[in-house]
């Protein structure tokens, strides 16, 4: 029964594999299925994730350092030869097995709160950790989105190089059948057939783009790579729309929500209760103190009384008679081993304390501790102002290429708009054989760059919005 329970469990976990491997590999994936992979697989977010778990665990164990320390000891010990009798302080020449059985106790009743400022240090220390972790996922989730937008480009510029051949190849193919009849020289089928060679090529490179985008994406996630992996497209669909704020509002906005100006602030904050912990160590310490003990030893005896007899004590009395001895009544007791048992219950002793450590000298390790500390938190000082400063630098440098993104991309929808009306003339009089392939090529390839570079402008003017989201803390597409 267990052995067919074991088979079926085995069967489940295989099948459950196969079809999360199935999902990742067939499946349409979407933004935030990419985003929950790579978050759950990304091993920079888990070593963040570990740094932070234990940052927790120093601020559990600084909450407890306020319980008592309770520790208990048992030794057992066998001596031979001339040793002291641990019952009577007598010197003793036979083996001897002996135990001692001791529990302790200390509590600190005041430590110029060190433990308690200990524990703000390490919290805020955790909190800080936190937003690591969560700036680490932010991070992560920036470069995702950049990668997923950079696969969806790809695909576009694959559609437009596949509808560059299209045209390229129906021109061809008409050029072709009037150069039979005679209808056109051949050289203006040549030309065709060279553009669309080249158009071809065009084809090749979009497609290997598109493979490498693929492949960043799905390395950023930890996921083997598949080829036939797609990916949803609804979710950038929209038009390009000018941004609503300003760099000033942006940068207040990071300011208050950007996890690693929170992390920083969080740091000089733990560090300032750093210097505390190092002064309270000046201060001194008073602690109680307690415990019990009891101990056996296999030549501990008592006395046991056996009985009473009369035995003369060599002295005399004078009597009428004569002299006359004196006699006594004598009680004998025989020696016999107390137990183990008695003895642990007997010999017990409880003992209570109350301490007072007061530091005095002891190599200035305090004051120098206290030194540091304070070092530690001037540099988390500059850290904090350093990463509001390049915060700054970071979001004027994003605000500016986002601008020049937009007026970028609004630039080239204009000129994809007047290229467009070009070639459509210019079709209209290559057909009708009043234009020449070399012309009709050129303006050909005039629309095919300015497409190709609108679909760079709009997914780049994408990127350039989502940095700025990044920046202030609200990520999302």
């Amino acid at each position: 029964m267990l052995k067919r329970f074991f088979i079926v469990a085995v069967v489940l976990l295989v099948s459950e594999v196969a079809s999360a491997q199935q999902m990742i590999t067939d499946s349409v994936l979407t933004l935030q299925q990419c985003l929950d992979l790579g978050v759950n697989n990304n091993l920079l977010v888990k070593q963040t994730e570990a740094q932070m778990e234990a940052s927790r665990i120093y601020w559990q164990q600084a909450r407890e350092n306020l319980l008592p320390s309770i520790n208990g000891s048992v030794n057992h010990s066998i001596s031979e030869g001339r040793s002291i009798n641990p019952f009577t302080n007598g010197y003793i020449t036979q083996p001897i097995t002996s135990g001692n059985y001791n529990l302790s106790g200390n509590l600190i009743l005041s430590s110029g709160l060190t433990l308690q400022n200990n524990i703000r240090q390490t919290s805020l220390a955790y909190q800080a950790g936190k937003m690591d972790f969560e700036q680490a996922k932010n991070d992560l989730t920036l470069q995702l989105i950049i990668a997923y937008l950079q696969v969806l480009s790809s695909e576009d510029q694959l559609t437009q190089a596949n509808t560059q051949v299209l045209v390229t190849q129906n021109q061809e193919d008409r050029t072709e059948i009037l150069n039979k009849n005679g209808d056109v020289p051949p050289s203006q089928l040549s030309d065709l057939k060279g553009q669309l060679a080249s158009d071809q090529i065009g084809v090749i490179n979009a497609q290997n783009s598109l493979d490498i985008a693929k492949l960043n994406l799905l390395q950023l996630m930890n996921v083997n790579y598949r080829k036939n992996i797609r990916f949803q497209r609804q979710a950038v669909d929209f038009v390009t729309t000018t941004y609503n704020q300003t760099a000033d509002q942006v940068y207040d906005t990071s300011l208050a929500n950007f996890a690693l100006i929170k992390a920083g602030k969080l740091r000089r904050e733990s560090a300032e209760k750093g210097v505390q912990v190092a002064k309270g160590a000046l201060l001194p310490t008073l602690s109680l103190s307690g415990g019990i003990a009891t101990n056996y030893s296999s030549v501990a005896q008592r006395s046991v009384f056996v009985d009473s007899t009369v035995v003369p004590t060599n002295q005399f009395i004078q009597t009428a008679t004569g002299r006359q001895p004196v006699f006594a009544v004598q009680q004998n007791y025989a020696g016999q081993n107390i137990s183990y048992g008695d003895q642990f219950r007997n010999n017990y002793s409880t003992s209570v304390s109350l301490g007072l450590n007061v530091p005095i000298l002891n190599a200035f390790q305090n004051r120098n501790k206290i030194k540091l500390a304070k070092l530690n938190l001037q540099t988390e000082r500059y850290n904090e102002q350093a990463n509001q400063v390049q915060l700054k630098v970071n979001v004027d440098q994003a605000f500016a290429n986002m601008t020049a993104a937009y007026d970028r991309y609004q630039l080239l929808s204009k000129q994809v708009e007047a290229y467009g009306e070009s070639f459509r003339i210019a079709e209209i009089k290559f057909n009708a054989g009043a234009l020449t392939s070399v012309d009709f090529i050129i303006v050909k390839g005039n629309l095919d760059k300015a497409k190709t570079s609108l679909i760079n402008a709009r997914y780049d003017y994408l990127v350039r919005t989502k940095i700025l989201d990044y920046y202030q803390g609200k990520l999302a597409l």
